[in-house]
């Protein structure tokens, strides 16, 4: 990525696909180039939430909601350290921003984070065209970076494919660090951070677990140094295939019987250490108004998404695994993808969706408990 200053108003500016369509705009935020693979995320509010969120690395990130950045950006709603999305896709940015937490503008911080995005353009039609085609590699440039039509769309198809690219590390911390219990401590957690949003060790902490957020390269010597009483694998991005390592740490944990909880890319990391594999998405889930029923209860929750990868299990059988007996705990209403999975006969679950829900919805916060459930039982 080149990036430069901001660009005024009227700095032209283009979004070219690897199928050849272009889309031409303004330049919102940085100028220069950028490249991912250009996705839809179809939440009306969390934006700075999702810009931040380290599963949408190596990706551009296209707003179904027309207007953006009313709400400016604040210092509290940070999932992370930085902005992680490759480019920003939006059709109206607000001029003004107008919250009584705003810091300054969407505009503004992501010029200081040379986040280069795009505006004035046909999101619907975009979001269209990528539900019909697919998510897929594409390209934004502004200012110097613009050329003719098709040395950039040839710039496009010189990019990688999401389908095979290794990620997890990139976003991980590199330090363990601890978040402490909020109020009187109940429980030690391992968490293994492949993209751990900031939100998620906060769930934990609120119900008195002190979380050991620990590096994706993290061992089985790392994890049990802590004594932990549950072991977490977080959401991250990139293919799931890629993931031996944490595989392997998570059969290992598996071996030892400790109580398990994985979300999104942790979910599937389960699926492959039960044996079942993965694959693409035509163009994935993201947003936070996506159906999904827990088919433990029948209970259907509306929920968070941010996932362009999913376990291929069965959703009308209960499977034999190397660790027992599984079942598909979760499905998604609108195409029935497999959004959970449980182990019958030891402690252990995970959903594909993100029940830490920053910023938003809350169905799904239950999950929580039900991790501490598999503590307490495994205690008595």
């Amino acid at each position: 990525m080149t990036t430069s200053t901001r660009g005024a108003d009227k700095t032209p500016a283009v979004l070219v696909l690897e199928d050849g369509r272009i889309f031409r705009g303004r330049a919102f935020g940085a100028v220069g180039e950028t490249f991912g693979e250009a996705v839809f995320s179809t939440g009306m509010t969390g934006y700075q939430e999702t810009l931040t969120d380290p599963s949408y690395d190596r990706q551009i990130v296209v707003a179904t909601a027309p207007q953006i950045g009313n709400t400016g950006w604040n210092d509290e709603d940070d999932e992370s350290s930085r902005i992680w999305v490759s480019g920003y896709v939006v059709r109206d940015p607000a001029r003004v921003p107008s919250n009584w937490r705003s810091k300054r503008s969407l505009d503004d911080e992501l010029v200081a984070q040379s986040v280069v995005g795009i505006c004035g353009i046909d999101t619907r039609a975009l979001t269209r065209h990528l539900r019909e085609r697919g998510s897929m590699r594409a390209g934004v440039f502004s200012g110097e970076a613009l050329a003719a039509d098709p040395e950039l769309l040839a710039r496009v198809q010189a990019q990688p494919h999401m389908k095979g690219a290794s990620l997890y590390e990139e976003v991980a911390t590199k330090e363990a660090y601890v978040v402490p219990a909020v109020g009187e401590k109940k429980f030690t957690v391992a968490a293994v951070d492949l993209g751990i949003k900031g939100m998620t060790p906060h769930r934990m902490a609120e119900r008195g677990i002190e979380v050991h957020v620990l590096p994706a390269t993290a061992t089985e010597e790392d994890v049990y140094a802590v004594s932990p009483d549950g072991v977490f694998f977080s959401n991250g991005p990139g293919d799931p295939a890629t993931a031996d390592g944490p595989v392997a740490l998570m059969t290992a944990v598996l071996a030892r019987r400790t109580p398990l909880f994985g979300i999104c890319f942790g979910n599937q990391i389960l699926g492959r250490a039960l044996g079942f594999g993965t694959y693409k998405l035509k163009y994935g889930h993201r947003g936070i108004n996506q159906p999904v029923q827990d088919r433990t209860t029948g209970k259907v929750e509306v929920t968070a998404h941010n996932h362009g990868f999913a376990v291929d299990a069965p959703l009308d059988k209960v499977s034999d695994t190397p660790f027992g007996r599984a079942e598909v705990s979760h499905v998604c209403l609108n195409d029935d993808v497999v959004e959970g999975l449980r182990l019958l006969d030891q402690p252990a679950f995970s959903v594909q969706y993100h029940p830490e829900a920053a910023a938003g919805p809350h169905d799904a916060a239950y999950l929580f408990d039900r991790f501490v459930s598999l503590m307490e039982g495994q205690r008595a």
